[in-house]
């Protein structure tokens, strides 16, 4: 059973402006990870820690290798939500900079039930 898909209104902007068929590879990443968000050996999660300075503990990453775009969500377990936060170029440091300004604006509120469907 896949998890609810949630997004930032800063997610949504970005996926926006990405081209058509690239578009359709990162929805269907998300879609796909979805299914099972949380980390090996059960799941496609990529857990993040400390980046670049940013606590991201709790964040996780999506990596499109061929396209050079990166997902980075963090997961509401009990309730089965993955909230996406950032759809960004693969620049580690522009995409987990952005993921550490989500968090200072959001707060906690990244890790619950706050954001629309996608």
């Amino acid at each position: 059973m896949a998890w609810k898909i949630r997004i930032t209104d800063e997610a949504k902007k970005d996926y926006s402006k990405i081209e058509g068929d690239v578009r359709k590879q990162v929805l269907a990443g998300i879609v796909k990870v979805s299914k099972a968000p949380l980390p090996s050996p059960n799941g496609y999660g990529k857990p993040l820690g400390n980046k670049n300075g940013n606590n991201l503990t709790g964040f996780f990453k999506i990596k499109y290798r061929g396209i050079g775009i990166r997902v980075v969500y963090t997961l509401v377990v009990d309730e089965m939500i993955m909230n996406v936060l950032v759809i960004s170029q693969r620049d580690d440091n522009y995409c987990y900079e952005l993921a550490a300004k989500l968090y200072k604006k959001y707060g906690n509120g990244i890790f619950e039930d706050s954001f629309k469907e996608f």
